[in-house]
């Protein structure tokens, strides 16, 4: 099934436009419209070889060897590190000549905007398939079974290290198939600009020719391989995140809304009207998530600890507009 189609591509983040519309300095801004993990990981102390030198073969076969033991790659399998799964979703359609691609919506529409820029058409039935594990917003999963063998497979687990028993990696070993990891979500750190494609060597040899030389940065490539060795901390922020989105939902169910989806990441919600709820929370400098094919539907991800107060005061509150 395909979902709604998109003429331009809409995004979380956005706080200097909000506080142009809503008022307030960017500092005085909660942004929960972007499903980042609240409490990054702590990344330390950088050398400053990471940052004056060209990165070295050396640095990234560190980093690609903790993450082939994270994520526990497949037999026939190897993986490319990227400048964030965002650059890696622009390339991907120009793996297989331009024909249809089925999109399984609604979801986010970067893989939409990168398809069509590359001629491809939207359908029901074609030669590439795109697949978000779980989707984004409302968090759906799918099982293996239930993924057809196409000449191109695309499956975006841009939020799947919160629930890793739900991966679909195995699939990695199809031809023509990709499974995307992105660093910025369950790690927090968006803007070290690291992403993550699994497939098999041959696949991944164009993918890499498109990259050019040098992809990952020096800084990310360090504080990468030293965030994907750390299970523990791995461990415990799932357990967290758990908790505070139980918290959240708790939170939303007083206001009147109702949780129809979402991940450990972010939450999705109905309420009456989205576009209100969004414009509510904004006067109080909280930013958050709507779509263009749902009135109903609002995505918040979840606060910092020191945060939730905030929050709390600003859903109490019936009486602003």
């Amino acid at each position: 099934m395909t979902g709604p189609v998109h003429t331009t591509r809409d995004h979380g983040g956005g706080i200097d436009a909000a506080a142009r519309r809503f008022g307030g300095r960017r500092h005085e801004w909660l942004d929960l419209s972007t499903g980042i993990n609240p409490v990054p990981y702590p990344v330390g102390d950088v050398p400053m070889a990471a940052w004056a030198d060209l990165p070295d073969t050396r640095a990234m076969e560190a980093l690609l060897t903790q993450a082939r033991r994270f994520w526990g790659l497949p037999d026939g399998t190897d993986i490319l590190a990227a400048p964030g799964a965002s650059a890696l979703i622009a390339q991907l359609p120009r793996l297989a000549p331009a024909t249809t691609v089925t999109i399984n919506g609604p979801t986010y529409n970067e893989h939409e905007a990168a398809f069509r820029a590359a001629g491809w058409q939207l359908g029901d039935a074609g030669d590439a398939q795109v697949i978000v594990q779980p989707n984004n917003p409302d968090g759906r999963m799918r099982d293996a079974a239930e993924i057809p063998q196409l000449a191109l497979t695309v499956i975006d687990e841009s939020f799947c290290d919160v629930t890793p028993e739900r991966t679909l990696i195995g699939l990695a070993r199809r031809p023509g198939t990709l499974v995307l990891k992105s660093f910025g979500k369950f790690w927090g750190l968006a803007g070290l600009r690291l992403g993550f494609a699994i497939a098999r060597p041959e696949t991944l040899a164009e993918l890499a020719e498109r990259l050019g030389p040098w992809p990952v940065s020096g800084p990310a490539l360090h504080i990468g391989a030293r965030a994907l060795s750390d299970d523990t901390w791995a461990e415990e922020t799932r357990r967290r995140l758990a908790v505070d989105a139980a918290r959240m939902d708790a939170l939303m169910a007083g206001g009147g809304a109702t949780r129809v989806g979402g991940t450990s990441l972010f939450r999705l919600y109905d309420v009456a009207d989205a576009r209100t709820w969004q414009t509510r929370l904004a006067r109080h400098r909280i930013w958050t998530r709507i779509f263009p094919y749902s009135s109903r539907w609002i995505r918040l991800g979840l606060p910092h600890p020191d945060h939730w107060q905030r929050l709390e005061a600003a859903i109490g509150d019936p009486g602003r507009p």
